[in-house]
């Protein structure tokens, strides 16, 4: 018997219809498969998250922040009454998008694609799932559904409409944002429009479901704790430094990026306050000791952060389940502000380190560099599914946009090594 859910057809249905295989799956258990099998999701393991693949034993990539991600939004979900299938899938999916050496790519790309409308890691993610992962096929005699320019209509992976909701952090357009027409952030490109529609049907113009309120902080509290915990384990994170006031005020001006009109005292209060848990890493010698006091920070810190949440927003919307646009994720400032303080930790110790600067200026040479040279001889070099997509371009701003599919889909390595092999 198939379970029921709080969630109506329309949030289970699908762009195009298809029947269940194995009946008694929800939609939203099919979702999460659907993506854990996906090719995008496997390519993750390839791709940077802070420090790149195969220049640590121990590397955290995109991949596994994406299932650490979506750990923890699969119980916080739970807490709150989501289907806690339906947030996995959207943690899964979340970064997805994200070319060959992460946001270094993905501003590289976005030069590289200006011509055509720019590039996104989240209007890339709705891209894959709904186009380029190749699932289901929309039949061509149906002309309400017009996703592809390219023989067989590809509907990705055909993922219901909440689950891409769920995925989908900045529901809007470029230059749509709701309070910042200048922001860089988005969640679709121009020729991806129809299936949106179909996926914000009845959403409230500019707001995110609840379930995508949940990802995005699973998402902070992932990677904010994780990068940290990286950081000290390479060695590149001493704790006492963070004690010192010439280093705490060029921590906080960083922190501004990601608390907007917060002083110092503020972030020096956030601080404090995570440096007096008895759980705060005062040292770390690689011992097994230390490792699991590592380990044990990680973890204090990923419950202090939902627990925060869930009692919140359990605190405004009261008992019972939170989905769709019932609720909105309640996160306390106090709590923002601590995660804040630990992004800017990571940013300043590991991401701003000299090596990395380094490293980043050669992978965005290496991008644009891919980028001209598939440009000027495609459709050789392109894959099978990428030169018959270039073949039925409309016009350049298709055959570009082709182009630009193709890097995005690659991994670091195969960036590097298809580099070698067009430019030398």
């Amino acid at each position: 018997m198939k379970t029921t859910t709080p969630y109506d057809p329309q949030s289970e249905a699908r762009w195009v219809p298809e029947p269940d295989k194995r009946p008694g799956r929800t939609a939203f258990q099919r979702d999460r498969a659907r993506v854990l099998h996906s090719a995008a999701l496997r390519r993750l393991a390839g791709t940077t998250q802070v420090v790149a693949p195969m220049r640590s034993d121990f590397p955290r990539t995109r991949l596994t922040h994406s299932l650490e991600c979506a750990q923890v939004g699969r119980e916080l979900g739970a807490a709150l009454g989501c289907d806690p299938d339906l947030v996995e899938t959207a943690c899964l999916a979340h970064d997805i998008g994200h070319p060959p050496f992460g946001h270094t790519g993905e501003e590289a790309l976005d030069q590289a694609a200006e011509a055509c409308g720019g590039f996104e890691g989240n209007a890339q993610s709705l891209r894959i799932l709904t186009r380029l992962e190749p699932k289901r096929f929309a039949p061509l005699d149906e002309p309400e559904v017009r996703l592809s320019p390219w023989p067989g209509r590809s509907v990705g992976l055909n993922l219901s409409r909440a689950a891409l909701d769920a995925a989908t952090k900045y529901p809007w357009a470029r230059g749509g944002h709701p309070t910042d027409p200048a922001s860089t952030k988005y969640g679709v490109y121009g020729d991806d429009l129809p299936v949106f529609r179909w996926m914000r049907t009845g959403a409230p113009e500019g707001r995110r479901c609840f379930e995508a309120t949940v990802m995005d902080w699973s998402d902070d509290v992932a990677y904010s704790t994780h990068d940290v915990e990286d950081g000290l384990q390479a060695g590149h994170i001493d704790p006492a430094a963070l004690r010192a006031p010439q280093e705490r005020a060029e921590l906080f001006a960083i922190a501004e990026r990601f608390a907007a009109e917060t002083g110092p005292e503020e972030f020096g209060a956030a601080l404090d306050r995570l440096q007096a848990e008895e759980w705060w890493p005062a040292w770390y010698d690689g011992t097994a000791r230390a490792r699991a006091g590592l380990k044990d920070f990680t973890s204090q810190l990923i419950g202090r952060f939902c627990l925060a949440a869930e009692q919140a927003t359990r605190a405004r919307y009261g008992p019972g389940p939170l989905t769709r646009y019932a609720a909105e994720l309640v996160v306390p400032r106090t709590v923002r502000l601590e995660c804040a303080v630990l992004k800017a930790v990571a940013v300043r110790y590991v991401m701003q380190r000299d090596e990395q600067a380094q490293l980043r200026s050669r992978q965005r040479v290496v991008i644009a560099e891919l980028a001209d040279a598939l440009l000027r001889t495609a459709p050789d070099g392109l894959d099978p599914v990428f030169a018959a997509q270039y073949a039925e371009a409309e016009d350049d701003r298709a055959a570009l946009r082709t182009v630009i599919d193709q890097i995005a889909t690659l991994t670091d390595a195969s960036a590097l090594a298809l580099h070698a092999k067009l430019v030398g």
